[in-house]
């Protein structure tokens, strides 16, 4: 959860990945910084899928890079397997990250164009010494077969595929050195919708057999709810609300998971369409608002929202938290 005081969301003998208090920062010019993730804290638990939501620029997928260590880390820990990956360089990282594995938003400028599809997806294999090429020459076959690929795409190069072959073929690569943990950076936004489906029901797929942890990130709340356990909505580098899939759909308590909610082409029974009404200013991450980032959009602030920033406490179920000094259920009459 966002700010200090953080839940603990489940046993820790569940806990397969832990983000403590997460920190990202960019340089901006003139000793400005954007601060795109602050102080994120969450715990994914084996075998689970955890969604991540929010509007551009929220931090999600900065957060999932950092994950990964593809991004800077300014504080906080980032703890799997008992090792914190926020304090680990050299060799030492370069070990653990096989079993955190990445698919991409653009699936074709993710793919390397000089290469043909085989070695793509081989490439991880022959990095980490696999030089055993009848062996691998199977194992590619076996994760093209998995993913959908044509066994005669084998040889063609990712500029001859289409953006939906080119995802199949990201996920193969992702698997191949066999990971724990899977992150997927919005990996159906740049499909067409026809193709979309194909792709979460694959990755639906690919979770139940290979036993995968996934980390999925997404702009779009009803595709977070087909494919994630739990839910975690941000809003300008902060964690709103986070709960099960279930009860964020069936008790939405922030204003702007409400607003996520309200603005999708079906939206959530619990959610009135005219709160999906908050303008489309986003505030600068370079000098984020006081108190509750969100108060400059939310229509029901108050000066308490513009002075401290919430806290965030369970509310209800077990496993659902929000950060809101006027959470839905506490909301003072207007």
């Amino acid at each position: 959860m966002a700010g200090s005081g953080s839940a603990q969301l489940r046993p820790r003998d569940e806990v397969l990945l832990s983000v403590k208090d997460l920190v990202v920062q960019f340089p901006a010019g003139r000793k400005r910084v954007v601060h795109a993730v602050s102080s994120v804290s969450f715990d994914l638990a084996q075998g689970e899928t955890l969604g991540i939501v929010g509007e551009s620029g929220c931090g999600k997928s900065t957060v999932a890079k950092a994950v990964v260590r593809l991004v800077d880390i300014a504080s906080g820990e980032i703890t799997y397997e008992g090792r914190d990956l926020a304090a680990l360089e050299g060799e030492d990282l370069r070990r653990i990250r096989p079993r955190l594995q990445m698919i991409f938003q653009d699936p074709i400028s993710s793919l390397n164009p000089r290469r043909r599809v085989r070695d793509v997806i081989a490439e991880g294999l022959a990095v980490w010494g696999d030089n055993d090429g009848s062996r691998r020459r199977d194992r590619v076959a076996e994760l093209m077969d998995a993913v959908g690929v044509e066994e005669s795409h084998g040889s063609r190069r990712p500029h001859e595929l289409s953006g939906g072959q080119c995802q199949r073929v990201g996920i193969a690569r992702a698997l191949a050195l066999d990971p724990e943990v899977l992150i997927c950076d919005e990996p159906v936004s740049a499909l067409d919708v026809s193709i979309q489906a194909q792709i979460l029901n694959l990755l639906q797929d690919m979770k139940s057999r290979y036993g995968l942890t996934v980390l999925f990130i997404s702009h779009d709340l009803s595709v977070v709810k087909n494919v994630s356990d739990r839910i975690m909505v941000m809003y300008l580098g902060k964690v709103c609300e986070i709960g099960s899939t279930s009860e964020i759909y069936a008790h939405p308590a922030h204003p702007y998971t409400r607003a996520l909610l309200a603005s999708i082409p079906e939206p959530a029974s619990t959610v009135e369409p005219h709160e999906g009404d908050i303008g489309d200013e986003l505030p600068s991450a370079t000098d984020p608002p006081g108190g509750c980032r969100f108060h400059t959009r939310c229509p029901h602030a108050t000066e308490v929202c513009r002075q401290q920033e919430p806290v965030s406490a369970q509310l209800g179920a077990a496993d659902h938290y929000v950060a809101c000094h006027h959470p839905v259920e506490q909301r003072p009459l207007e």
